[in-house]
């Protein structure tokens, strides 16, 4: 069963270019850059490709969400960092398995590899990346934001039962996180996007939009990003444990 990528990319780009301009504004009006850091993890090749050449800037790397990698990537990606010092973990990578033709995969079309493909992307690679660079996170009191979805908590026309649970999975599993690690300065918290206006909207969105979104357009890239942001800074220094809906409504 093909998988289909989610089109973190552009979420991406918005956020780096939401730091840049912050960083900016920030050196300009003391003098000195704020050293903050932000890591982007991707599960795709080509994406790979794209953190490596395109965000490759002081306090930014990129790997694969691969299990079987993970601590070596870890590793290598510690060793990038400032004086050990993480600021920002964004787990935007998540992949959607579809069928031949596109349709979305029920619980009755979908197998154990396509389970623990999701699972492992979408989850298990999350837990573990944590797991592995709470350390960093902690010297710097650093935040941790997870991408979930609005497929999380409601049955979507289409995104599949492996991704829709395994989004639901990482709610609870942000709700943990912020307990366990909160106790030692370190934030965990979420957005659950909705229909966001980038490359892979399917078929049917503009009858979502029509019907379902009291706002009645998409969200931007943009507005994603800047959430992310703000609960990755000072202003959200008391916000642990949430997840922000960014769905115009949809949720309702």
């Amino acid at each position: 069963m093909p998988a289909r990528i989610l089109d973190g990319t552009a979420i991406a780009q918005q956020i780096r270019g939401e730091l840049r301009d912050r960083i900016t504004q920030f050196t300009r009006r003391t003098g000195r850059p704020p050293g903050l850091g932000i890591v982007l993890v991707g599960e795709k090749p080509d994406s790979e490709i794209y953190v490596r050449n395109k965000l490759k800037t002081a306090g930014e790397a990129g790997f694969r969400a691969d299990l079987e990698r993970l601590p070596a990537g870890i590793a290598a990606l510690r060793a990038k960092l400032t004086n050990g010092r993480l600021d920002a973990l964004v787990n935007n990578a998540g992949i959607s398995p579809k069928g031949p033709n596109g349709e979305r995969l029920g619980a009755l079309e979908t197998d154990i590899a396509t389970w623990l493909h999701v699972y492992s992307v979408n989850l298990f690679s999350i837990a573990m990346l944590g797991r592995g660079l709470f350390a960093d996170l902690e010297r710097a009191q650093g935040s941790i934001v997870n991408v979930t979805s609005i497929a999380g908590g409601r049955v979507h026309p289409f995104a599949g039962i492996a991704y829709s649970t395994s989004k639901a999975a990482l709610a609870a599993l942000t709700r943990e996180m912020a307990h366990d690690f909160g106790q030692h300065g370190v934030r965990v918290n979420a957005i659950a996007p909705g229909e966001i206006d980038t490359a892979i909207l399917s078929p049917g969105t503009n009858a979502i939009v029509e019907h379902q979104i009291p706002m009645r357009r998409l969200g931007r890239p943009e507005e994603v990003a800047a959430t992310i942001y703000f609960l990755c800074t000072a202003p959200a220094s008391y916000v642990n444990g949430a997840e922000i809906h960014i769905n115009g409504g949809e949720h309702v």
